[in-house]
């Protein structure tokens, strides 16, 4: 099938979030092309107390945003390690059980795949990607986003929760990347398509 651009978006601390994110990322690095923007959203924000600060403004909330906020200066500003510092913070925070909750945390994960880490702290500390997270929370109001991963396609979005991370044949990875779209794209109706119970 033809792959129409998409979005999907990430919050390290979601077990969904990983196990999709990790099966886009080993098809991408089997060399398929998706022409895919990664897009940083938080639930942080949703469950913030009535009439309190955006949690992008909210210094209280740093723990709650660092990783997320790291995963955006390594998407902007160092590209070409973007892939393997998602990958690394995803797995530090679901394989190895890290919090991801201090910068001494994140920058240590992130060391281990040769991230520059002087520019990240420096664009850290400019508070740039804690405002990039916001217009990219405000952004995806429109499609009354609720969890993370949601995929955009066009003007539709849906959240998908998928239960298995990938068993190292990329090109399964591919087909559910595939299937996820063409159902976005060739099934709008289809609203809730849920198992009862998983399978053994």
């Amino acid at each position: 099938m033809v792959i129409t651009s998409f979005a999907i978006s990430f919050d390290y601390r979601c077990p969904f979030a990983n196990i999709l994110h990790q099966h886009l990322v080993a098809s991408l690095r089997d060399g398929e092309v998706f022409d895919v923007e990664f897009v940083p959203w938080t639930l942080s924000q949703a469950h913030r107390a009535e009439g309190g600060l955006d949690v992008w403004d909210d210094p209280a909330k740093y723990d709650q945003l660092v990783a997320l906020a790291a995963g955006v200066s390594v998407r902007d500003q160092q590209p070409e390690k973007f892939l393997d510092a998602h990958v690394a913070l995803f797995s530090a925070r679901h394989r190895d059980g890290v919090r991801l909750a201090t910068l001494e945390e994140v920058t240590a994960v992130l060391e281990s795949v040769d991230v520059d880490i002087e520019q990240l702290t420096a664009d850290l500390a400019s508070t740039r990607p804690w405002r990039t997270i916001g217009d990219s929370y405000r952004r995806f109001e429109r499609y009354e986003a609720f969890g993370v991963p949601t995929v955009v396609v066009g003007d539709s979005a849906v959240f998908v929760r998928y239960m298995e991370g990938p068993n190292g044949d990329a090109s399964v990875s591919t087909d559910l990347i595939e299937s996820i779209i063409s159902m976005v794209v060739h099934q709008p109706a289809l609203n809730e398509f849920k198992h009862t119970r998983l399978s053994a």
